[in-house]
Parts: C-alpha cells; sequence; structure tokens
C-alpha cells in the first residue's frame, strides 16, 4: 500500500508541475488536487483555490492535526534553461518549477494522508489543506480557510527542509516610522528638524536590546533599512520617514514587540501587519519527539512561511532543501517523494496511535 501510493503521489508531482500555478492564479492546480482526491473517494471543500479533506472515520471528539502545503509558484526566473513546466525526469533528478518549493512537500502530505485516511482507532482526526497564495503571503489563501477547518491541536507545514524539524519560525513586522518637526528656514536656524529627532529612534532602534531571547534563535533582530526627509537644502525638513525591518522571535508576539517599541520611541510608528507571527512547538512534542527518534534534526528556521499564519503550535517540515528554492531550473531528488512519505507515516505513527501499522522502507 505504501509503495502504490508513493508512486501515485510522485505521478501526481509531474502533473502539478506541468500546470502553471502562480500565486492568484491556481485553479487548475486546484481542481487537479481535488480531482485526484475524488478518485480515491475522499470528499473534500473548497473554497476559492484552497482544497482541504478529512479522514473518513472522524470524531468531532478527537482533536485534529492539520498536514498543509501550498500549490502556489512563484515566476521562473531569467536563469532558466529548460522549460519549467517539462516535469522532465533525468536521472535522479525531477526536474520543474514548484518541484522543490513546496510540490515535493505537498504530495508527499497527501500520500501521508491517504496512508491514515481510512485507517479507525486514530488517536487525532487529521486534516489536508492544500492552500494557495503562500508565495505572495496572500489573503486568500490558508488564512481565508482556517475558519473552516474547525477547532486544530497542532500542524505540520510542508516546506522543503531535508525532513528535519523546523521547531521555531521568525515572525516578520515592516514598521513604518515618521518623527515629526517642524519646518523651518535653515538660513534662520528656525524650525525643529525631523531629521535630528529621526537619528535619536534609529539609534534605539539599532542598540535596543529586548530582556527576553529566545531558546532557538537568540535576540530579536531590528534593522532600519529606508530613510527619506527633505525636499530642498535651505528648508529644514518637517518630517522624516524610515522603514524598520524587525524579525521576531518566539520569545514575544507580534503585538507586544510593537507596543515595547512604541513605548521607547516618539516617532509614529504603524506596522504594515501583524499578520506573519512567530511560531514554534515545543521541543517535547510528541511529534518533535518521533521525529528525533527517526534521526531528523531540529532548528529554528529564518525564512517565513504559511507557518506564521497558526496560532497553534507547528512543525515545518518537508522534503526538498531550501537553497532550491527559486533557483533556476528547480529540481527535486526522485527519491525525495518517497522518503518524504515515508518519513511523515513514520512521525505520525508515534502521534495517532494506529495499531495496524507498518512502515517498510522504500529500499525493501
Amino acid at each position: 500500500m505504501l509503495k502504490q501510493i508513493q508512486e501515485e503521489s510522485f505521478d501526481l508531482l509531474r502533473e502539478l508541475i506541468r500546470i502553471q500555478s502562480f500565486s492568484k492564479e491556481e485553479d487548475k492546480t486546484a481542481n487537479l488536487i481535488a480531482d485526484f482526491l475524488e478518485s480515491r473517494s475522499v470528499k473534500t471543500h473548497r473554497k476559492m483555490n484552497n482544497v482541504w479533506a478529512y479522514n473518513k472515520h472522524f470524531d468531532a471528539g478527537k482533536p485534529t492535526l492539520l498536514l498543509n502545503s501550498h500549490h502556489d509558484t512563484v515566476h521562473p526566473n531569467s536563469g532558466y534553461t529548460r522549460n519549467p513546466y517539462d516535469a522532465a525526469v533525468e536521472g535522479d533528478k525531477l526536474f520543474g518549477l514548484g518541484s522543490n518549493d513546496a510540490g515535493g512537500c505537498l504530495v508527499s502530505l497527501i500520500g501521508t494522508f491517504l496512508y491514515y485516511y481510512e485507517q479507525e482507532n486514530l488517536k487525532y482526526n487529521i486534516c489536508l489543506a492544500a492552500t494557495a497564495e503562500e508565495e505572495i503571503s496572500g489573503n486568500n489563501g490558508l488564512e481565508l480557510v482556517l475558519p473552516d477547518l474547525g477547532e486544530l491541536e497542532f500542524a505540520i507545514v510542508g516546506e522543503p527542509t531535508e525532513m528535519h524539524l523546523a521547531i521555531a519560525e521568525r515572525g516578520l513586522l515592516v514598521l513604518d516610522c515618521i518623527a515629526h518637526g517642524k519646518a523651518g528656514h535653515a538660513a534662520r536656524e528656525e524650525g525643529e528638524n525631523a531629521i535630528y529627532k529621526a537619528m535619536k529612534d534609529i539609534e534605539w532602534f539599532k542598540s535596543y536590546q529586548f530582556p527576553k531571547t529566545s531558546e532557538v534563535f537568540g535576540p530579536l533582530k531590528m534593522t532600519v533599512t529606508i530613510i527619506n526627509a527633505g525636499s530642498q537644502h535651505n528648508v529644514v525638513p518637517a518630517d522624516c520617514t524610515f522603514t524598520v525591518d524587525v524579525r521576531v522571535t518566539d520569545a514575544y508576539t507580534n503585538e507586544e514587540v510593537v507596543e515595547m517599541i512604541k513605548a521607547h520611541v516618539e516617532c509614529e510608528v504603524k506596522p504594515r501587519s501583524v499578520r506573519l507571527k512567530p511560531s514554534s512547538i515545543d521541543k517535547n512534542h510528541p511529534v518533535v519527539l518521533a521525529g528525533v527518534a527517526l534521526g531528523k534534526e531540529t532548528y529554528g528556521s529564518p525564512t517565513t512561511s504559511d507557518q506564521a499564519l497558526l496560532s497553534i503550535p507547528s512543525v515545518k517540515c518537508g522534503p526538498g532543501f531550501s537553497g532550491r528554492s527559486h533557483m533556476a531550473d528547480e529540481f527535486l531528488y526522485v527519491k525525495e517523494v518517497a522518503e518524504g512519505i515515508e518519513g511523515y507515516v513514520g512521525m505520525l505513527k508515534a502521534v495517532v496511535k494506529s495499531m495496524d501499522y507498518e512502515v517498510r522502507s522504500t529500499n525493501s
């Protein structure tokens, strides 16, 4: 059964690669995913380009774990030397846009879901969600359907990590700041120079250390990246605007960080969004311990994914290598889909406590 699922999942990945699915244009890949599941007697749900399903013996009295990955891709970059949609297998590699990020993860999670779909007496329900707009952190992807998925206990988010476990992910705040002064003539020393006021706050952003430090990431990081003020040489500027990139750790929520910053600076601070939250899962969580028992390492991820939209414990894990994402001539090793399914199934064995399950090596 496992081998058949692995083969069908790999074939599904090749079909997905052949369909253009840029962010906001994922309708055809959503159709394919829904058809693939429905043809295997799985009832699917859909909202816009998001598709989700539950295990056959769903029990409202049990907690639910989420298996999530995305089916949108970035645009192919100018360095491609081959057709991004060929899904060509050459040697031990499958080439194609989205093969690594995150097609391999998605089909491996789909295969894992199908493995457990008909099993009874599971400790957890399983919800599979194939979602859209991850590459642009869009509003019509996972965030759109989270209210429809029901109460969730924890999640596995499929992103290429070589099947190692990202047990924490930094959040992101982009702050637009305005230091307000008063315009005047430079020669007569009139006005209140907004640049000088901004400099004081910029120095604070540069040097301030938040009291709490993340066990995984260390200190929270703030970087001033853009600044603009003035219109002509002899006018004292009334306003100085600057932008701050804040990489939030699991030691704070985004809202806590914004309030602490506002309490320390004089400038006006406006976060563009507080959606991209830091996330983490206890290193002693059963799914983490199960992964470690299979020889996987744990680490903190500096990159942002749909994990940032979840308010439940979550781990980021999947086949593929992050360094291949968005590269020209993107590829996935053929064996990585089979290994991904085997890895996910093995991790969940200890969590869902299926009584009739045995993992067999893909080499056996």
